[in-house]
């Protein structure tokens, strides 16, 4: 359940901060938004797979501490992140 590096790439190039980005908490968020998208799908069918569950939730977890970073160090872009993705605060 992994990203194409394709779409990764153009993730990666919607969400940088400058040229040479690939590793702002904006961009982590926006990644890790996507491959919680897809395990959740693949869980939605395989329902027994608890491997792929454990990975989703470590990815929640990473995802939850990018988005308290931003929050506290960057309240703007906390804002952008969240209305992009959807999230909820």
């Amino acid at each position: 359940m992994t990203l194409k590096r394709t779409s990764k790439k153009k993730l990666i190039e919607k969400h940088r901060t400058h040229k040479q980005d690939t590793g702002s908490p904006q961009v982590q968020v926006a990644i890790l938004t996507k491959q919680i998208d897809l395990l959740t799908k693949h869980l939605h069918e395989h329902k027994k797979d608890n491997s792929a569950r454990r990975g989703l939730l470590g990815m929640v977890a990473q995802r939850r501490k990018l988005l308290t970073y931003l929050r506290m160090n960057k309240p703007t872009e906390y804002q952008d992140v969240l209305e992009k993705h959807g999230l909820k605060k």
